[in-house]
């Protein structure tokens, strides 16, 4: 079991985790979601959790102290886990942290809102800093959902099918292949008649094909990094040539 622990001023949004693959992760206790919102740390009436930034410019910055305080109650519940802030500048979030994340007993995240938090909390309180990609959202509520979804499809017993995330793209350093169902024939296009034979090391070997090729054309850069055995440099070329036939 994977406890995960959330420092939010919204704490309803991760309701949406109780539905799908998430939701029954929940219920067989595969995982548990705890959330903490800093707004109950505050030590003023208005429970104000921002301020205006320092040195002036737009926007607001959360505040070092109800965010502090929400994370050493967290950290008394799940002593061991990591504080993990999500933001732009992290380092970027892959397939193969999630299967490390994955490992993890506990992890506790920080959820940003407005221009950032305040450094010195960064400094002092966060351990890992993450990135879901090159983009801006308004706070670190969706990025977390994303982690915590990839990170929960890895446990044992979280997807109907063992082998399902093992064939999932990125799994092994490579987009996903195609997938087909019935009918047969749909829109006039014809499913691949390699698929509807019966011939599983064929099969096999298409899919290879296609899951090479598929990178190829649509993430060439995952190749760089992948030492492709000699089996899989042949199919990569006969999909490089047929593609280049039609």
């Amino acid at each position: 079991m994977i406890d995960f622990g959330i420092i939010t001023l919204f704490p309803e949004m991760f309701g949406a985790l109780e539905s799908g693959i998430t939701g029954q992760a929940i219920a067989h206790e595969l995982i548990r979601i705890k959330t903490w919102n800093p707004r109950a740390y505050t030590h003023n009436k208005h429970r104000t959790v921002d301020d205006r930034p320092y040195g002036g410019g737009p926007g607001m910055v959360m505040q070092a102290q109800p965010l502090c305080d929400a994370i050493h109650t967290a950290k008394a519940d799940f002593p061991q886990a990591k504080i993990i802030y999500v933001s732009p500048t992290g380092k970027s979030f892959t397939q193969q942290v999630a299967k490390e994340f994955s490992t993890k007993s506990s992890m506790i995240f920080v959820a940003g809102r407005y221009e950032g938090i305040d450094e010195r909390l960064l400094l002092t309180e966060i351990d890992e800093e993450w990135s879901i990609g090159d983009y801006v959202l308004t706070g670190g509520e969706l990025p977390i959902m994303v982690m915590i979804d990839a990170i929960t499809r890895l446990l044992p017993g979280a997807l109907g099918d063992a082998d399902s995330a093992d064939q999932d793209s990125f799994a092994h350093g490579l987009l996903d292949h195609p997938h087909y169902t019935r009918p047969e024939i749909w829109a006039n296009l014809k499913a691949p008649e390699v698929l509807l034979g019966g011939d599983h090391k064929a099969i096999c070997e298409w899919r290879l094909k296609q899951s090479l090729g598929q990178t190829w054309l649509k993430r060439p850069d995952l190749l760089k990094n992948r030492q492709l055995s000699a089996i899989e440099q042949k199919l990569l070329k006969k999909f490089i040539n047929e593609c280049q036939k039609t």
